[in-house]
């Protein structure tokens, strides 16, 4: 009992309850040499990191614990010589165990001294550190292989760049695409590689800052190889973050796709020339019903005409029957436009297309092209959205779909043109969203499986030789997933067939209440002018200056550019009113002339097309045939104001 009392005694003794927190600690070996490196004491830490217990280690030198190596270097003797001259010895390496076995240690050796300076031994304390070696060893390998695989990567310019822009390194694909080795380009800022415009423009530093704000930036543009050439890249840079949250600098990426782009251009070019294709064949096909409905115009207009001709002292009779050929005129108009603006060429224009709108816009041309055996019933969901496509080639493709849907009805049927809203989850393989769906069903005789499988493969057609080119469906699904939609078709034998067409809808506009609009003053008539015609069709000559007379003005005619130029040489005009399509000068050819010879001479070109090539008439007024007393009058009042305003004396 006395034993455990004194025990106990000792231990609260300041020396005991260090002696106890020693002995506690199993993860730091904390030993005593005396002076000459003999082992004096051993901890419970020091027997499981080395391996030897207390009896066989005390009175051992501590140069065992050292490696062949160092032990030749004598490193261990060196170690206390630093601590006794230094205060002080620290040092990594490897060490060995009882069994051999080696472990990287950090050492701490401090002397221990008397009060008047005479050194007493050392402490000595050790710490295992082979995991952090090891996992040191292990991200070293890492980052060594994530070199030689960025090294490796030729198709694509990996860089760094430091807050600023500057490069800081340089893989072997920056070298390829952009020209510059990395002691050429390293140092430099990163903006050399952009276009003079885009430098201007500030584009390398908007590039920045996006990727400062946001963590990414990402786009496309040319960029500038070290020769001078331009190539078009997809450029990426990431931000890269300090564990603090700090950026140190910016991942570039860079990829040459310039072959892609003029492939996609190629595509796209082609997808074109395949539309327009689709749209002359579709046009050909509804020729018949289009020419039918106008031999019907003209039977009244011509009838009208031979009957007023007949009694023109009929006042009441000749009003209704010129009455009645002028509204058949105004139809053979509408349809007119409708066919040039559906067949006219023009890029993409994706926009806001409000599908009711467009679909009732074309029912006038659809009713008369697929003839009295076949009823268009048109079924449209209230408050459905706007789609975002080009209008003119949804007006295509449903003309197409529309046309095969009258060849499965040669004894004619019905037609639903049917609009609904649709949403798209996730798990569909469209973009999930909110969609229209366009659909058209028919009541013909539908498609066996075998045929509805292959009915979008381009060239594959049912119909007889030379009644089609079997590309009308491959051009509306090929349109429809260019527009981020897809095309459907459902079909059973005898059944009918229904062609869905899903359109992504338009993102929600902004409406702002409009304020009422202010009523221009109506401007006066112009006052009588002196007006040279020209046209090359006698007929239409003779028509224009009867009207222009009509409308109170003095007319010249010209049956040609070189007649007008030669009038105009002669006496002064106010205005010229020209055809655009003439033999050997148009029209804005004869306007050039014109401009040179007569600056400021008012010239409205007119002409039956829809459109005109790019750069002909550009900002010259256009009067669209046919023209009316009141479509003349009004081109006329709008180019007034630049004509003289006084009579010519």
């Amino acid at each position: 009992m006395m034993d455990k009392v004194e025990r106990f005694q000792a231990a609260l003794s300041e020396e005991g309850r260090y002696r106890l927190l020693i002995d506690a600690i199993t993860d730091y070996a904390i030993f005593m040499l005396d002076p000459g490196g003999r082992v004096v004491s051993w901890n419970a830490g020091a027997e499981r990191l080395k391996g030897y217990t207390q009896a066989e280690i005390l009175g051992e030198h501590f140069s065992r614990f050292y490696t062949p190596e160092d032990l030749a270097a004598g490193l261990p003797q060196r170690a206390l010589d630093t601590a006794a001259r230094e205060g002080r010895s620290e040092a990594e390496g490897w060490r060995v165990r009882k069994d051999g076995t080696r472990f990287w240690a950090n050492v701490v050796i401090d002397p221990i001294r008397e009060p008047d300076g005479l050194i007493l031994g050392f402490a000595k304390v050790t710490r295992d550190l082979s995991e952090r070696l090891h996992a040191e060893a292990d991200l070293k390998q890492s980052e060594e292989e994530f070199r030689l695989l960025v090294q490796s990567v030729t198709d694509y310019a990996i860089y760094m760049l430091d807050p600023q822009g500057i490069v800081t390194n340089w893989n072997a694909g920056a070298e390829r695409i952009k020209g510059y080795t990395p002691s050429e380009i390293i140092g430099d800022h990163f903006s050399r590689f952009y276009t003079e415009e885009d430098r201007a423009n500030g584009l390398p530093a908007v590039s920045i800052s996006t990727a400062t704000r946001d963590g990414r930036f990402e786009n496309e543009g040319w960029r500038v190889r070290k020769d001078g050439t331009r190539f078009w890249a997809s450029v990426v840079i990431d931000a890269v973050y300090a564990p603090d949250g700090t950026i140190i600098g910016f991942a570039k990426v860079t990829r040459d796709i310039t072959e892609r782009r003029a492939a996609q251009r190629e595509l796209d070019q082609a997808r074109e020339a395949l539309f327009q294709s689709q749209k002359v064949e579709a046009i050909g096909q509804l020729t018949g019903g289009v020419a039918h409905d106008f031999n019907n115009l003209l039977m009244i207009i011509m009838g009208g005409l031979e009957l007023a001709l007949k009694r023109p002292d009929d006042a009441s009779r000749v009003g209704a029957l010129l009455e009645n050929a002028m509204e058949a005129a105004r139809r053979g108009v509408g349809l007119t436009k409708r066919m040039l603006a559906f067949a006219r060429r023009q890029e993409l224009e994706v926009q806001r297309v409000d599908i009711p709108d467009l679909v009732r816009g074309m029912a006038d041309l659809l009713r008369r092209s697929l003839g009295p055996s076949i009823a268009i019933e048109m079924r449209f969901a209230l408050a459905l959205p706007p789609v975002w496509a080009d209008a003119n080639q949804i007006e295509a493709a449903l003309l197409n779909v529309i046309v095969n849907a009258r060849d499965a009805m040669p004894d004619g049927g019905t037609i639903i043109i049917a609009a609904q809203p649709a949403t798209v989850a996730e798990t569909d393989p469209l973009a999930p969203g909110r969609y229209v769906r366009l659909a058209v069903t028919d009541s013909g005789e539908g498609m066996d499986a075998r045929t509805l499988a292959r009915a979008t493969e381009p060239f594959f057609t049912t119909k007889g030789v030379g009644k089609g080119t079997g590309l009308g469906l491959s051009m509306v699904h090929g349109l429809a997933e260019q527009l981020k939609g897809r095309m459907t078709i459902s079909s059973q034998k005898a059944q009918g067939t229904t062609v869905e067409i899903w359109l992504p809808a338009a993102p929600a506009a902004v409406v702002e209440a409009p304020s009422p609009p202010e009523q221009p003053a109506a401007p006066p008539p112009p006052r009588p002018m002196c007006i040279l015609a020209v046209d090359d069709d006698g007929l239409v000559l003779m028509n224009t200056e009867m009207m222009l007379e009509e409308l109170g003005h003095q007319v010249i005619a010209a049956a040609s550019a070189a007649q007008a130029l030669e009038h105009l040489r002669r006496e002064a005009v106010d205005l010229v009113i020209t055809d655009q399509a003439m033999p050997r000068m148009t029209g804005a050819q004869l306007a050039d002339v014109m401009a040179a010879e007569w600056p400021g001479l008012p010239v409205i070109l007119a002409t039956g097309y829809a459109e005109l090539p790019d750069g002909v008439g550009a900002g010259m007024p256009i009067l669209s045939k046919p023209f009316t007393l009141d479509d003349l009058s009004a081109a006329i009042t709008a180019v007034a104001p630049a004509t003289a305003t006084e009579d010519k004396g």
